[in-house]
């Protein structure tokens, strides 16, 4: 009889467990800024994976077959007018479909190979009038392959069959056109959309902090912070490095209070108004800092990324933590 209670006690345990580790199939990925722009606007870039969600093109969803890793969705500007973009996990990180042809070290000439490459075997849907992008003038070229660039931060949390369902006949069924502006419809107000579906009044626009502007460090911070108060969100933290040799290292995300004071913009404006000044500083001191928990990320590889994306299937996985100097600095 004891055995009897045992079994049926574990069977129940277990039936409880598993549809909750299952649960765990979408990241909000909080990218680090680079380059000139990057400097003068060092808040980076957000997108979301969702594991159940695939491109049938850049610009259609559809759910995922067995096997299939999901798809980033985000907001770009200058993509033929599109809003959002839809990419396979793979090519978005590494411009490559298979893991194993992810280079160790890869110099510009092999990043613009890799990319031109996909480009031309995936996404000349797109039409031929989609520029390819560089530092300044943006194009194609911004969402495939963007670990040559930039490091990723990967906040894993849990979704629902039924959740992923309705965001595909949402984003399928409304129309796709351009609403980007970077004051107050960028990619972290995208993005704060896209998982308010998921936390409902979650990720609200305010006046403060950044005077209104949403950030990518915001939206991860409000995301860590739902995350601390309801233990079902299943929140885990992952780095995905950058790919050596194509870029020098990334910078760290910045609120947009921050960046005024690292950039040393706040100077001149204290000389025109120091009350302005001293506005900025407030703003940062009392509302913007955000703190999240960097240093504990677990880092993946390309031919490791299985803890993010099918983190039910692997449940004894471990990523290697990043050294102490990887990690957010505050």
């Amino acid at each position: 009889m004891r055995v009897k209670h045992a079994v049926a006690f574990s069977l129940v345990a277990l039936a409880i467990l598993l549809p909750m580790r299952a649960r765990a199939q979408a990241a909000m990925l909080m990218a680090e800024p680079f380059g000139l722009f990057g400097f003068m606007n060092p808040t980076g870039h957000d997108a979301v994976y969702f594991g159940r969600i695939c491109a049938e093109t850049p610009v259609k969803l559809r759910r995922c077959a067995p096997g299939e890793v999901g798809a980033v969705i985000t907001r770009y500007q200058g993509i033929a007018n599109y809003d959002w973009i839809a990419m396979p996990l793979l090519p978005y990180l590494y411009a490559v479909e298979n893991a194993s042809d992810v280079p160790a070290h890869a110099d510009k000439e092999t990043v613009n190979g890799l990319r031109d490459r996909y480009h031309d075997a995936r996404l000349q849907i797109l039409g031929k009038d989609v520029p390819r992008g560089g530092d300044v003038k943006r194009g194609w070229s911004q969402f495939v392959g963007v670990s040559y660039e930039r490091r990723i931060y990967a906040f894993r949390f849990a979704t629902t069959e039924a959740q992923d369902d309705a965001l595909i006949a949402q984003m399928n069924a409304g129309p796709n056109r351009s609403r980007f502006n970077l004051l107050v419809r960028n990619c972290a107000d995208f993005t704060g959309g896209l998982m308010n579906g998921y936390f409902p009044g979650t990720f609200r626009r305010s006046i403060l902090p950044d005077g209104g502007i949403t950030t990518p460090r915001q939206i991860s911070y409000k995301l860590v912070r739902y995350a601390r108060k309801h233990p079902e969100t299943q929140l885990a933290l992952f780095t995905i490095p950058q790919v050596p040799g194509f870029r020098r290292h990334s910078r760290r995300n910045k609120s947009i209070a921050l960046s005024f004071i690292t950039n040393g913009l706040v100077i001149p404006i204290a000389f025109l108004n120091p009350y302005v000044a001293g506005g900025i500083a407030a703003d940062y001191l009392l509302f913007g800092r955000f703190p999240l928990p960097l240093k504990k990320a677990q880092t993946l590889t390309p031919m490791n990324l299985a803890p993010m994306t099918f983190p039910d299937e692997n449940p004894t996985a471990k990523a290697k933590p990043e050294s102490p100097s990887g990690g957010d600095k505050e």
